[in-house]
């Protein structure tokens, strides 16, 4: 080798540094994007036959356009089936596919339910319960819409908490579950890591309301933009 060849071991030092930097800085964006995608956030939806579309696409929506922004990425919406079938067809006619059944082994940051029109199938079904009771003891937040609520209520999470139910049905929450402190008249009740709302197209206002507790209030404020919501102040 020519003198004029030999690299000083310090200029070469030098020389590789910014190599290094470079790829370490690579592989350690690498690790924190396999972290955040580990430890994604879920938020599990249970349906079933003859649930009301709006209690479970409201939800879906508003979670759903909130992932797209980095602020909320790695939370991941999950539908869930109360049977081992994955399809499900609501009230209205609309058929869906389920992510997971409750049969699953699921670690969920958010549990909500929906509702049905005939919901004693679903108050009498033992797994979908156990199912529910299960989860409501890990996870950081519960939900229902509408006649879910009955639901929570038989799991025994609704227990020395204010909910509500569907606009009528608070006297029957009431008698069920004695233990409940029932609202009536309230859209939306939310009581220690616990949402329940009426349902329907009030749906979307407590999916906005557990954005809001879920990220911020500015958050949820530029989703209900992004889909319109706020346009619904001036619909009536």
């Amino acid at each position: 080798m020519k003198p004029g060849n030999i690299v000083h071991p310090r200029v070469l030092c030098g020389r590789l540094k910014p190599i290094l930097s470079a790829c370490l800085a690579g592989m350690l964006l690498l690790t924190l994007a396999s972290t955040v995608r580990a430890d994604s956030a879920k938020i599990g939806i249970v349906v079933f036959n003859g649930v009301l579309t709006s209690d479970v696409t409201a939800p879906i929506e508003v979670f759903g356009a909130a992932s797209k922004k980095a602020w909320f990425s790695s939370y991941q919406v999950v539908v869930i089936s109360a049977t081992q079938d994955k399809s499900v067809t609501t009230e209205e006619g609309l058929t869906m596919v389920a992510d997971s059944t409750i049969y699953d082994e699921l670690e969920l940051d958010v549990l909500l339910v929906a509702s049905a029109y005939d919901m004693d199938p679903w108050l009498n079904n033992r797994d979908l319960i156990d199912f529910i009771e299960r989860q409501g003891k890990q996870t950081k937040w519960l939900a229902s819409n509408c006649s879910g609520a009955f639901l929570l209520g038989k799991a025994g999470l609704l227990d020395g908490k204010r909910a509500t139910t569907w606009a009528g049905g608070e006297r029957g929450l009431a008698k069920a579950f004695p233990a409940v402190h029932v609202q009536h008249n309230t859209n939306v009740v939310i009581d220690e890591g616990v949402i329940t709302s009426n349902g329907g197209p009030v749906s979307y206002q407590a999916a906005l309301e557990l954005l809001a507790r879920l990220s911020s209030e500015k958050n949820a404020q530029e989703i209900a933009e992004a889909i319109q919501f706020t346009r619904l102040k001036n619909a009536f």
